[in-house]
C-alpha cells in the first residue's frame, strides 16, 4: 500500500452490509457518465457471474453494444443508485482514488474476493488527488467516443470471463462497496468511515483498463488462493 493509499479515507454507506445479503468531443459530465455506467454494469455483472443472487433476479439489457445482466431487485438497484451516484459527484471533484466491491462469507465474515476499480485523473493537472483543493475537471474530453465504448466493452467482457478461473463461491455471500477518497473529502451523514479490507494469501489478476482522456480506470480482482 502506497503512502497516498494509507492516508486515504475508506468509507461505506451506513448499514450496507446488513442491507445486501445474498475525434468527437464531450463534456466532462458525459465522460463521467461512462465511469458511472461501467461501475453499474460492472457491479451487476459481478453479482450475476459470481452467483451472489439467484440468476432469475437478473434480466438482460443492452449497453455499449453488449447485453449485460442487470438486477431487478429494487433494494439492490436503490443501493447502487445511492452509492454510485455519490461516487459520481466525488469524481467531478477529483476526490475518489479507488472503488472496491467486496464479497464476504455471510457466516464467517471472511472476505473471499474484492474488485478494485482504481481511478487516475488525466488531462489538466489538479491537486485534488493529493488531498488539496481541486481545480476541477477539464471542461471537455478529447477522446473518440467509439474508442471509449470499445474499451468499456472489453472491460465488461473480461469481467464476464473471470468465471473461468475464479474459485467457486460455495457459501452464502454478501457484498459491499467501499470508496477510497482523499483525506479532505466531505462525507454525508449517511456514510461512515471504515477499515480497508484485505485477503490473506490472495491472488491478483489485472484486467483491462479504459480511459476517457479525463479519467483512467484500472480493474483488479483479488481472491483467496485456496
Amino acid at each position: 500500500m502506497t503512502e497516498t493509499q494509507q492516508k486515504a479515507k475508506c468509507i461505506t454507506l451506513k448499514g450496507s452490509a446488513e442491507l445486501l445479503n445474498g475525434p468527437l468531443h464531450g463534456t466532462s459530465l458525459e465522460f463521467l457518465t461512462f465511469h458511472f455506467s461501467v461501475s453499474v454494469y460492472g457491479v451487476n455483472s459481478i453479482l450475476y457471474q459470481r452467483g451472489i443472487y439467484p440468476p432469475e433476479t437478473f434480466e438482460p439489457a443492452e449497453h455499449f453494444g453488449l447485453f449485460v445482466l442487470m438486477s431487478t431487485d429494487e433494494k439492490i438497484k436503490g443501493f447502487l443508485n445511492t452509492v454510485l451516484g455519490q461516487i459520481q459527484e466525488w469524481l467531478t471533484q477529483r476526490k475518489v482514488q479507488k472503488i472496491t466491491l467486496v464479497i464476504t462469507n455471510v457466516n464467517t465474515k471472511e472476505v473471499l474476493e474484492k474488485w478494485d476499480f482504481k481511478v487516475d485523473y488525466e488531462g489538466r493537472a489538479s491537486n485534488g488527488a493529493n488531498g488539496n483543493k481541486s481545480n476541477g475537471l477539464p471542461e471537455v474530453g478529447t477522446k473518440d467516443m467509439k474508442t471509449i465504448q470499445r474499451e468499456i466493452r472489453e472491460v465488461i467482457r473480461q469481467i464476464t470471463g473471470t468465471v473461468s478461473f475464479l474459485p467457486l463461491l460455495d457459501c452464502l455471500c454478501s457484498f459491499d462497496i467501499l470508496t477510497y477518497t482523499v483525506p479532505d473529502c466531505s462525507i454525508p451523514k449517511e456514510w461512515d468511515e471504515t477499515q480497508p479490507v484485505f485477503i490473506a494469501n490472495s491472488q491478483e489478476v489485472q484486467l483491462r483498463s479504459f480511459s476517457t482522456s479525463i479519467h483512467k480506470m484500472d480493474t483488479i480482482v483479488s481472491y483467496r488462493n485456496v
